[in-house]
């Protein structure tokens, strides 16, 4: 086990310090001396009694990758708002839904939150589960046809992965990227559900 000396706590708590600061002030509505003084303190105080542990290894921003990322979320947060409007919309409606069980290669929790959230903004979508032991995702679908759009969502999923981690992942998840997923237990590929 080792020990992080306080200068190394300072330096990995330095975000969080400033930016309860910046909400400290912001919450009182005016800039003065007084208020950013009692922030740091506030700041201080809430780090020391209520400590989280550090997050080392964060992501890192790669500017073309996150920018192609970006763009294509709200590329796909337009189409998907579209199509699930027609969906509810059309006289035979959402034809079936079915729940996902996708292993990808990442093991940041950062980039798994990421990941998440990006598929459960898009309008269709919704991740249910997220296993970090095993790095799998159970995400709900709507509007399956058949085998082709379930392979078509998986891929969907492993290409969300793609972009955040290129986009946000370290030198070691992007490498990762190339390499197959790990082997998770058996499990059902989908598990369909009624109209």
């Amino acid at each position: 086990m080792t020990v992080d000396s306080p200068i190394r706590r300072l330096r990995l708590r330095a975000p969080l310090l400033v930016w309860l600061v910046l909400i400290w002030n912001l919450l009182w509505g005016t800039w003065s001396w007084a208020n950013l003084i009692t922030g740091v303190l506030v700041a201080l105080t809430v780090t020391v009694l209520l400590p989280l542990p550090p997050v080392t290894g964060g992501a890192r921003l790669h500017l073309v990758p996150a920018l192609y990322f970006l763009g294509h979320f709200l590329v796909n947060l337009s189409v998907s708002s579209a199509q699930v409007a027609w969906q509810t919309l059309r006289p035979s409606g959402i034809r079936q839904s079915a729940v996902l069980l996708v292993q990808l290669r990442t093991d940041s929790d950062l980039l798994l939150s990421v990941i998440s959230q990006t598929l459960t903004l898009v309008p269709g979508s919704m991740v249910l589960d997220l296993d970090r032991r095993r790095m799998t995702l159970g995400v709900h679908v709507l509007d399956v046809g058949g085998e082709d759009d379930v392979e078509r969502q998986r891929a969907e999923v492993l290409a969300t992965e793609r972009r955040v981690v290129r986009a946000f992942g370290s030198a070691e998840d992007i490498a990762r990227l190339d390499q197959d997923p790990p082997q998770g237990p058996a499990a059902p590929a989908v598990a369909e559900t009624a109209r």
